[in-house]
């Protein structure tokens, strides 16, 4: 992925969000790729201190929301829990929050053979949006 004449590579955090589990990856526009780093197994603040940990840690531009849709690409409960996660995220941290398609991730993450399933699928959201940046 290439950079702008003087820009600087753009880093993001991505999550593939869960109600017991949220899975965290970490990439940058200079690699164009992101590496799974964590599930976290906290809900509501807990799950919010961890992230900011996160946060702290990686200095992130930006974070990057896996959202969740039916195969046909209807919304169903838990599109409308992620999309309110993201608002949780921009509103907590002050960060731009970009929501992607996260239809098969898990999916694909179990076929690769991922030992930490929702980490994996939080770096294929994140590598898709990256992608997308191209």
């Amino acid at each position: 992925m290439s950079q702008a004449a003087g820009s600087r590579p753009l880093s993001f955090l991505a999550f593939d969000f869960g109600l017991k589990r949220t899975g965290a990856a970490v990439g940058n526009t200079l690699l164009g790729q992101a590496q799974p780093l964590k599930t976290l197994r906290a809900e509501g603040d807990a799950r919010f201190a961890a992230i900011e940990a996160l946060i702290r840690e990686w200095q992130p531009d930006a974070l990057v929301v896996g959202v969740p849709l039916h195969p046909d690409g209807a919304p169903h409960e838990n599109t409308h829990r992620a999309r309110r996660f993201a608002r949780q995220l921009h509103g907590r941290f002050r960060l731009p929050v970009h929501e992607v398609d996260e239809r098969y991730t898990t999916t694909a993450a179990a076929e690769s053979g991922a030992s930490d399933l929702d980490a994996a699928a939080a770096a294929l959201i994140l590598d898709q949006f990256l992608r997308g940046l191209a």
